[in-house]
């Protein structure tokens, strides 16, 4: 894909969600990390359901330590690996609380030094809580990084370097969830549906795989 291709990529993204965000609830940079922290293996739809009404009670690091682990555990139990994020959570709360001052840090090094906060996780929290222009490229910007010939790679690592190196810089604060939402609502795995593509003239398969 050309410079100019890219342009017309994200221009037209913009123009079909001028405002695009993140699908996971929540109130304040804590129940952001924590969200994201449980979106592992589970949708955000599920997440949403069951942080609705946890949130409620839980707002900083010291309510999840007030809450104890085991009580943690129960309210997590609807999803996948339930029982590892919430000692992930727990623990993460701890070290927010002791070293933190209760608050979510702002540097990836900090980030990626918390239980369960992979590079993924925090890019998210870098971009939507602190306005970074970070990549945090799941399975949906993998495929569609590759399958359109914006960014191609072999790793996660691979594209995610790509992507910052070739979005005009424009578009980089929104280009995560333009991606995210693309490749969960159209440029979908199994059947994609390249009739709704506002790119797919743009796009190296170009409506190949209907």
């Amino acid at each position: 894909m050309t410079p100019d291709q890219r342009q017309q990529f994200f221009e037209r993204l913009q123009a079909a969600n001028p405002h695009p965000g993140t699908e996971l609830h929540y109130h304040n940079t804590f129940q952001l990390l924590m969200a994201v922290m449980l979106s592992a293996q589970s949708t955000d739809r599920r997440v949403n359901q069951v942080t609705q009404p946890l949130f409620e009670q839980l707002k900083t690091p010291a309510d999840v330590l007030a809450l104890g682990l085991p009580a943690l555990e129960s309210a997590l139990r609807q999803l996948g690996l339930y029982r590892t994020k919430a000692r992930h959570v727990y623990a993460t709360a701890q070290i927010l609380e002791q070293h933190h001052g209760g608050l979510v840090p702002a540097t990836r090094e900090a980030l990626q030094a918390l239980p369960g906060v992979g590079r993924k996780t925090a890019n998210v929290v870098l971009n939507v809580a602190f306005g970074q222009p970070t990549m945090a490229v799941d399975t949906h910007i993998f495929r569609v990084a590759n399958r359109t010939g914006l960014a191609p790679g072999k790793t996660v690592l691979a594209v995610e370097t790509t992507l910052l190196q070739v979005i005009p810089p424009s578009f980089l604060n929104h280009a995560h969830h333009w991606l995210i939402l693309h490749g969960r609502y159209i440029c979908r795995a199994r059947k994609p549906d390249c009739g709704l593509c506002p790119v797919m003239d743009l796009c190296a398969t170009g409506g190949s795989l209907v």
